[in-house]
């Protein structure tokens, strides 16, 4: 009898929430929706438009899928609400069974379509891009950068998005001084925004003989990949232009051997590299193309009163802007911002962020 209670309670939730996300979700809203597109896709005035034919088709493809996951989740609980009431009748203890399997894995169906809500701000569909700096402390600084672009590497493969090493500035001795990740995927900005900040590293030093604990700090800036006909306005004047050997950590003297580009915003300080070619000339074309998209992103902070000023972009590498602590000696992380802890150090650190961006991400941070 308790059984059967929990699982009638189980499907009276299932019911609301599934109630809840049709509506914030608009499926109706979205039906008609995708009425128009399909007539104006039958309008014969519209067929010599190929670049707005394929913007629709991409938009009735999104709301097809869309409207298709919802549909299915309301059959399924159609489905099972049948046989559950079957399983009662006849007492069927192995039916009630499955039923329980059943209405967890439709309530995590509703789950991923209620997340989708979250990626409600304009480039959250975008790719992005990563900025990983190392802060002072050399070698323990510089490996403590590696081991977070590792991290975030492991994770975007667990999304399956397609990563491009844009930059990779190596460190003195091991470890990176600096890279930025290219984040290919849908909803990759969106998932990522909220990651900007510093990370700070405690642990008994590896590189010194006493072991004495050390502290490291990291910063991470994300930006999206935005359309290039975007509006930015660039002075040409306001750049430096560095080019140097794509194997080396940068420097100030031109040949013609080094491809890798480095780009410098005078008047606000943002900075972009590329060396993932071997052209000079596809390198530049590339950190030109992040110089803007980064500046894209400040003028929308801007705008939206986040941030006053570049400076506020722009971390100071130290204890100031934190998102999380890694204290290896006590086999704890911990997220400032949420207040979220993992004690599995090692399962983090191999790209299973999901916990600390899901819980930052619904805090609207």
């Amino acid at each position: 009898m308790l059984e059967i209670n929990l699982i009638k309670n189980k499907l009276k939730e299932i019911k609301k929430k599934n109630i809840f996300i049709r509506g914030f979700l608009n499926y109706s809203k979205y039906k008609k929706k995708l009425l128009i597109i399909k007539n104006k896709l039958k309008n014969p005035i519209f067929w010599n438009n190929f670049r707005y034919i394929n913007i629709l088709n991409k938009k009735k493809i999104n709301i097809e899928n869309l409207l298709l996951s919802l549909d299915n989740i309301n059959q399924e609980i159609i489905d099972i609400y049948e046989l559950i009431n079957l399983a009662i009748d006849t007492n069927d203890k192995i039916i009630l069974k499955e039923s329980i399997k059943i209405l967890f894995n439709i309530q995590n169906k509703i789950n991923i379509l209620e997340f989708k809500k979250i990626f409600v701000q304009k480039n959250d569909k975008k790719n992005c891009f990563i900025d990983i700096q190392s802060g002072s402390g050399g070698i323990e600084s510089q490996d403590w950068a590696k081991i977070i672009m590792n991290m975030y590497l492991k994770w975007a493969e667990k999304k399956n998005f397609q990563v491009l090493i844009i930059n990779k500035s190596p460190g003195e001795i091991i470890g990176i001084k600096s890279s930025t990740l290219h984040i290919i995927g849908d909803y990759a900005y969106g998932w990522l925004r909220t990651e900007n900040g510093i990370h700070r590293l405690v642990r008994k030093s590896p590189f010194s003989s006493s072991g004495r604990r050390h502290t490291s700090f990291v910063s991470t800036f994300i930006y999206p990949e935005i359309k290039e006909n975007m509006n930015i306005s660039i002075n040409s004047d306001d750049l430096r232009i560095d080019v140097y050997r794509a194997s080396g950590s940068g420097g100030q003297h031109i040949n013609r051997t080094e491809s890798a580009v480095r780009i410098t915003h005078i008047p606000t300080g943002l900075v972009t590299q590329c060396q993932n070619n071997r052209s000079q000339h596809k390198n530049k074309s590339q950190a030109m193309k992040q110089i803007k998209f980064k500046l894209y992103e400040l003028q929308n902070k801007l705008k939206q009163k986040i941030q006053k000023n570049i400076e506020k972009k722009k971390f100071n590498i130290s204890w100031g802007y934190q998102i999380r602590s890694y204290i290896l000696d006590n086999s704890r992380i911990k997220d400032i911002r949420t207040g979220i802890e993992s004690n599995d150090i090692q399962s983090v650190l191999n790209g299973n962020l999901d916990k600390f961006i899901q819980a930052s991400l619904k805090l609207g941070l």
